[in-house]
């Protein structure tokens, strides 16, 4: 398939409230929209990069000129095969995995449609078992201004059926907290995302979680770290989970080798893409290490995407992938609904991503666009 033109979209929309974390807060999210366009057919790819570098040193406008200046220009007018290809046209482009995910996102949804078959059943092709019908999932909680909030924030998502839920922590906001959230909800699985607050100073407040039956504790330590996450793990009994330290399948298999988690937390545009995340889930399945998917407050177009990786047989444990109103009323496709007898999400099925896309409600949001031809 020739890669006859890529446009590129600038949005930023409100979420629905502010979303907090230990390295800051969200009431509005930007992001990048791609469409590839070939015989006929447009795709759609998702760069989750935001306005800050706080999770990721990649920015939407640091995103913007990647994929505009060196990554399009090594895909337009190209054959395209398969989506495994996208990683030896960028390989001229060091890092930026969130930038080149969102172009190999949509490369994945253009040859899906091209072979008659959805995103997720493109992807399981590999395993004996096709795609789950349905992927659970549960609900991340930012940080409320009191533990009051956060108890009755919790009540509020029990009640709509969901059935995890992760509590974000951060120094003098996490022992307390959980104590009073599992005295509220003695027999809910409850899971807390430290995203890199805490060092090795801090193993003894780390241990003070251990009698409260956490799910996991997910990346206490340095963002790029996993030596001090080796060095964490036996101290601790609460099952020690990596996210942002995994920027690839080779980081999974060091983490493995050194021991430093029981569990990965797979998002696949922290990885460069979904044939990446699906090679860290097969190194985690090989090793007996529990999986999950993570989120990054995706759009329709990515939730789609995220539920087709969750699919897969290796995550095993609920994902952050809610239902897609938590975050925006309206949003550019319709929105993914929980099914509440069961805390999971219907995964699509239709041809590629199996979403349609809301053009006018994307040019409503859109900041900026740019086209580019063969």
């Amino acid at each position: 398939m020739k890669i006859e033109r890529i446009d590129l979209y600038h949005i930023s929309q409100p979420l629905v409230s502010n979303f907090a974390t230990s390295f800051g807060s969200q009431r509005q999210r930007d992001c990048l929209i791609a469409t590839l366009h070939s015989e006929g057919l447009t795709a759609w790819g998702e760069c989750v990069a935001t306005n800050d570098p706080g999770y990721s040193y990649e920015t939407v406008y640091t995103a913007w000129h990647i994929i505009s200046d060196f990554l399009i220009p090594a895909m337009v007018g190209r054959e395209l095969q398969e989506p495994e290809d996208l990683a030896g046209w960028f390989k001229h482009v060091r890092g930026h995995p969130l930038a080149k995910a969102c172009l190999e996102q949509a490369a994945w949804d253009l040859t899906a449609q091209r072979d008659g078959v959805s995103f997720a059943q493109k992807l399981a092709a590999p395993y004996a078992d096709g795609p789950r019908e349905r992927v659970k999932v549960g609900v991340s909680i930012g940080i409320q201004s009191s533990v009051m909030e956060t108890i009755g924030v919790i009540e509020t998502y029990l009640v709509q059926g969901y059935g995890r839920v992760k509590l974000k922590i951060k120094p003098g906001h996490d022992v307390g907290l959980v104590r009073a959230a599992r005295a509220a909800y003695p027999d809910l699985p409850i899971m807390v995302d430290a995203n890199s607050a805490y060092t090795l100073d801090d193993v003894a407040t780390l241990q003070r979680l251990d009698d409260l039956d956490l799910l996991m504790l997910e990346q206490p330590l340095g963002y790029e770290d996993i030596y001090d996450h080796s060095l964490l793990h036996p101290q601790i009994q609460t099952p020690l989970c990596l996210d942002e330290s995994i920027h690839s399948a080779d980081h999974a298999r060091y983490a493995i080798a050194l021991d430093a988690c029981d569990i990965i937390n797979v998002k696949p545009a922290r990885v460069g893409g979904w044939a990446e995340a699906r090679r860290v889930h097969d190194l985690g399945v090989q090793a007996g290490l529990s999986l999950w998917v993570g989120g990054m407050l995706e759009t329709g177009i990515g939730r789609a995407a995220q539920l087709a990786l969750a699919s897969l047989p290796g995550f095993t444990l609920p994902g952050d992938i809610s239902a897609s109103n938590r975050y925006y009323v309206p949003d550019i496709t319709a929105p993914f609904r929980l099914n509440p007898e069961d805390s999971t999400i219907t995964v699509p099925t239709k041809p590629g991503l199996g979403v349609e896309v809301d053009l006018a409600q994307l040019e409503r949001v859109t900041l900026r666009r740019s086209t580019s031809k063969q």
